[in-house]
């Protein structure tokens, strides 16, 4: 049988172009030195390419690392230059995040994570609202311990919702979304981008954000786990809170009540039969990660009882490979986990050396410059900034390509015209996720739930729009006086 090709040659011969075009023909501007230019040359190819799905994702990295090897653009010397191109293999947050997918891998394979959203479907499944709000509770239970906001999204809640949606008998195919699926599909969508701003290992990209924020600040701000959750635990509630409401109010669901949901819910529950011990095993070492990550051992005991949290992962990952809980044929079958540390280590390698030779801070000041002579404080240049920096994503299918196009220059700018750092950087993070709600293709979550069929294109890009208004204003006031509280400006 003939197999279908994952090449486009169309998208794959503009990146070249775009490449080369950069390379050979854009003149090297003045205060940027060869070197650093045809890195950025090799990097916009392949943010181009990624763009545009010209090949998977970590074939691509994978081609970066032999182009940056090869040319020698990070150094001159062969061997250096391919112990540059590797370097990204050793950063321990991108090894946090692809031992954390790893982890989660238990909650498909015991069940665990189904459980989980019908247990709060039959507590609060008597309304749809009710449904709704049990739909991001099981989204921002699963959030902190599934780094791939497209497994959670897609794999583990989508087919809890469409189950809950069909048994109302509410499907495309009938011509019934409207009756509960539309409504349902587009909380299971939206509780998504929230739950990602909430936690650093609850979307991969995130580190991203970690190491540009450390690296422009000269590691004067390092988000930690718990420091990163705590700064978004208040606006991440309230904006969880109100995301049911607005959507029922946006596309209101024509069944309102629905008792047979907790029921519906209860027979599922029934089918998964008492907790396993697998799954008690799974929730321990969950408990015990959380525990890690949040820094309790170090409160309670000192500081010589701080343990690194790519090591917690580490040890998590080890317990349930003991138990077995997790075989080793599933971590070597997670290919999520090992594109995602493939991918990401070819990236934070070029955005690492792009800082080194200087590129970064060329750009932030051409940034700076361009929004000094509007004139405006830096309040204003900061809400320019977001701006850009959020409906710029209209022009991105991948997060992690945005994130590591502009979040470094752009959050150098802020920092230059003024901005206070640890709320500049904290918002800039929650954008990071708050544009996974404008378009179908904005993260690996999308295609999944509208290629389900329920909600149109028309619908969902003007409630993505919308909700992307709703989830900024929460996090810059609920945020904004939040993180006064906690004295960070």
């Amino acid at each position: 049988m003939k197999q279908e090709s994952s090449i486009r040659p169309g998208t794959a011969l503009l990146a070249i172009a775009i490449t080369l075009a950069i390379w050979f023909v854009v003149p090297v501007p003045q205060g940027v030195t060869p070197p650093a230019w045809h890195l950025l040359a090799l990097f916009i190819g392949t943010i181009a390419a990624i763009i545009g799905k010209a090949m998977p994702i970590g074939a691509l990295a994978l081609i970066a690392i032999a182009l940056v090897a090869i040319t020698g653009v990070t150094n001159s010397k062969p061997s250096a230059a391919m112990t540059d191109a590797l370097s990204g293999f050793s950063n321990t947050l991108i090894w946090l995040i692809g031992l954390s997918i790893m982890i989660s891998r238990g909650l498909i394979k015991t069940g665990l994570g189904a459980r989980i959203g019908y247990f709060f479907i039959r507590l609060f499944g008597k309304k749809t609202l009710g449904i709704g709000y049990a739909l991001g509770l099981s989204e921002l239970v699963l959030a902190p311990v599934t780094p791939s906001n497209t497994a959670r999204g897609g794999g583990i809640m989508h087919p809890i919702m469409r189950s809950i949606a069909i048994s109302f008998d509410s499907s495309p195919e009938q011509g019934t979304s409207g009756r509960i699926g539309r409504y349902l599909a587009l909380v299971n969508y939206h509780a998504n981008p929230i739950t990602s701003a909430m936690f650093i290992t609850a979307t991969a990209p995130n580190p991203l954000v970690v190491k540009f924020v450390a690296e422009a600040t000269g590691a004067q701000i390092s988000l930690s786990w718990s420091t990163w959750a705590l700064a978004m635990l208040l606006p991440g509630l309230a904006a969880m809170l109100l995301m049911p409401l607005v959507l029922y109010w946006l596309s209101p669901p024509d069944i309102k009540d629905t008792p047979q949901a907790c029921q519906f819910a209860q027979e599922r529950l029934t089918e998964l039969g008492p907790i396993k011990a697998s799954e008690k095993i799974l929730l321990a070492v969950f408990a015990l990660l959380l525990l890690l990550w949040a820094g309790v051992p170090a409160m309670v005991l000192g500081a010589g009882f701080e343990v690194d949290a790519t090591a917690a992962a580490a040890v998590g990952l080890a317990l349930l490979l003991a138990s077995g809980v997790l075989d080793w044929d599933d971590v070597l079958k997670e290919k999520g986990a090992w594109d995602t540390i493939t991918w990401f280590s070819a990236l934070v390698m070029m955005a690492t050396f792009l800082n080194k030779l200087g590129l970064i801070t060329w750009f932030s000041k051409a940034v700076q410059s361009g929004i000094l002579s509007l004139g405006l404080g830096w309040v204003g240049a900061v809400a320019l900034l977001i701006l850009v920096y959020l409906y710029s994503h209209y022009f991105f299918a991948s997060t992690t390509a945005h994130i590591t196009a502009m979040f470094g220059a752009f959050f150098a700018a802020g920092i230059a015209l003024g901005a206070p750092a640890m709320p500049f950087a904290l918002l800039l993070a929650a954008v990071s996720s708050i544009m996974m709600t404008l378009t179908h293709y904005a993260t690996g979550t999308s295609p999944i739930i509208f290629g389900s069929g329920y909600v149109s294109l028309g619908e969902w890009w003007k409630i993505g729009f919308v909700m992307s208004l709703v989830n900024l204003t929460v996090w810059i006031v609920v945020g904004g006086i939040w993180w006064k509280v906690l004295g960070y400006w």
